[in-house]
């Protein structure tokens, strides 16, 4: 099969582990945002994954997350400059609605969330991919940051936020280690600032299609 045509608009995915500061950059970086978290699958779902020894659902198992939309939403802005999104409730872990995500034909935008990584591969493929980062930073930071950020916004039980804080300031570099095994580049905000500049110039996706 033949390298797909050329698309209207790239996408820069942007991961890191959760209270990184993803939402924070992409919403300084001035470019359009596809908030990837919206494409958890509801509480209900028999497939969701279970922390291990636990009866706590792993919200941060890719498992947990539907990668095949997520793909086909990138895509179609790639190729249209608009597609409807799905709005969830973390709270709840439930959809509770639907939106239009329109971003005209602006040449670049940001797909953010954790499970960004895990699909690096799938956009290169697609020919709409402009780079892709691993924000990251001191674990204990991410920890404070990640739990303050969780308790104003009420997204679960206390309990539930403690014992996953804990967990995941553990495997912190466990996750920075397995996102950059996939294909983002681990950084921090301001490197990741140049290598945004980088793609909106073209710069990036070149050195890409040189490698490929």
């Amino acid at each position: 099969m033949g390298p797909h045509p050329p698309t209207p608009t790239r996408v820069v995915l942007l991961t890191g582990p959760s209270g990184s500061g993803k939402s924070s950059f992409a919403a300084r970086s001035g470019l359009p945002v596809l908030c990837l978290d919206d494409f958890y699958k509801e509480g209900t779902d028999p497939t969701l994954p279970l922390v291990e020894g636990s009866t706590d659902i792993d919200w941060d198992s890719p498992l947990s997350w539907d990668a095949d939309v997520a793909v086909a939403a990138i895509s179609e802005l790639c190729r249209t400059g608009r597609t409807r999104v799905p709005v969830y409730d973390i709270a709840t872990s439930a959809r509770v609605g639907e939106e239009t995500l329109d971003i005209e034909r602006t040449p670049l935008f940001i797909a953010e969330g954790i499970f960004a990584a895990d699909i690096v591969e799938r956009c290169r493929d697609l020919g709409v991919l402009a780079d892709a980062l691993c924000l990251r930073g001191r674990p204990s930071t991410t920890f404070r940051r990640r739990l303050l950020r969780d308790l104003r916004e009420g997204r679960k039980s206390v309990p539930f936020l403690l014992r996953r804080g804990w967990r995941l300031m553990r495997a912190e570099r466990a996750i920075v280690a397995r996102q950059t095994a996939l294909g983002a580049h681990p950084c921090g905000a301001e490197e990741a600032l140049g290598r945004l500049t980088d793609a909106a110039a073209g710069r990036r996706a070149r050195a890409h299609a040189s490698a490929a």
